[in-house]
């Protein structure tokens, strides 16, 4: 069970290599030829594994595991047995994803469901489509006229590319995604069931309903984004929604239109950013996040899971949490302040004379 059986077992890589690739230093005696095929947690790794071993608390299960190769921070370095080959990095768990990857590289986009090459049967490509060599589109996948896709990108099944879309090269688009008035850099990926590009949500009331505004922008997807399964991003109405390069979108978000997200932005499940927001660079959103419309959320700046902006601005680099959101501490200190309360009142109710006597 602990095979990687939906991943291509690689050559492996032999201890000296992966020295080379951590900048990590064998401990004495290591044999450097020694190989791994597969990586995994302490317990469960065995001698053609690479585990790690970054914390004091992990030395118990360090001292015990059957792991062939190990990376250890300096604190650990000898509490490894003698039959691990161990590697002494500063950042043990940076250097396991490095090579994590370097031995899955097919884990890290969505490939063709089919193992297709080219348009498959039962595709759908508009005659006037752009495909570059080297694309794969799945069976049911439809494009619209206009499209032009790039080398290497890969159109699950089902997925739906709406006409003029352009996507860059050495992207992935999962099953049921649909893409329509949208351009997509290169190294992009989209996971399952995303929706990109559909109408904002915006209506004039009046007295006889609601009237809809119409959404005439676009959306732009900057290079090396990935946005999670489920996830929806509406296309601007007055100006371009943007997804800045390196942001990272977990599955579950809903994105609405008018945004703009800066570079190497994280977002985490459940989160909604309302129309007309802006999330400056490498800013961290936590789960279930919440943000009223024209909030400015500051370079850097990280907001605490379930926090609610109902307006303004966050500062850059700031740490906000809570509802309404505001500075961390200030909120910690408030909820501490609660509990104290409610901890001082706790079992004293206060009984009214009459609630004691029966009613003639």
């Amino acid at each position: 069970m602990t095979e990687p059986v939906f991943f291509a077992r690689s050559a492996g890589l032999t201890v000296g290599e992966i020295a080379t690739l951590t900048g990590g230093k064998p401990r004495e005696g290591t044999d450097l030829d020694r190989r791994v095929v597969n990586a995994g947690p302490l317990d469960r790794a065995g001698p053609s594994d690479l585990s790690f071993a970054d914390k004091r608390k992990f030395a118990e299960a360090l001292a015990a595991t059957a792991a062939g190769v190990c990376l250890v921070s300096p604190a650990l370095a000898d509490a490894a047995p003698s039959h691990v080959a161990v590697i002494v990095v500063h950042n043990p768990y940076a250097a396991f994803v490095t090579v994590e990857r370097a031995l899955f590289p097919d884990s890290l986009r969505p490939s063709s469901l089919v193992a297709g090459n080219g348009v498959a049967a039962g595709a759908f490509v508009h005659a006037s489509v752009r495909l570059e060599a080297g694309v794969v589109v799945d069976p049911g996948a439809v494009i619209g006229p206009g499209a032009e896709i790039g080398a290497g990108t890969v159109i699950g099944p089902q997925a739906v590319i709406g006409p003029q879309v352009k996507i860059g090269r050495n992207c992935s688009v999962g099953p049921c995604a649909s893409i329509t008035h949208a351009l997509v850099g290169d190294r992009v990926v989209i996971h399952a069931g995303a929706r990109i590009g559909q109408d904002g949500f915006g209506y004039v009331r009046g007295p006889n309903g609601h009237v809809k505004i119409p959404q005439l922008a676009r959306v732009i997807i900057q290079n090396d984004v990935e946005i999670g399964a489920n996830t929806t991003i509406d296309r601007g109405g007055s100006r371009d929604t943007v997804i800045g390069e390196g942001t990272k979108i977990d599955n579950l978000v809903q994105i609405g239109h008018n945004c703009v997200i800066g570079r190497q932005v994280i977002i985490v499940s459940q989160t909604g950013v309302s129309g007309s927001c802006v999330i400056e660079d490498h800013a961290v959103l936590g789960g279930q996040v919440g943000l009223a419309d024209h909030v400015t959320v500051g370079e850097g700046a990280m907001l605490g899971a379930r926090s609610g902006v109902i307006g303004g601005s966050i500062p850059a680099r700031a740490r906000w949490g809570g509802f309404p959101a505001g500075p961390l501490r200030e909120w910690l200190r408030g909820a501490a302040v609660l509990r104290r309360l409610s901890a001082d009142h706790g079992g004293h109710e206060h009984t009214h004379k009459d609630d004691d006597e029966g009613q003639g």
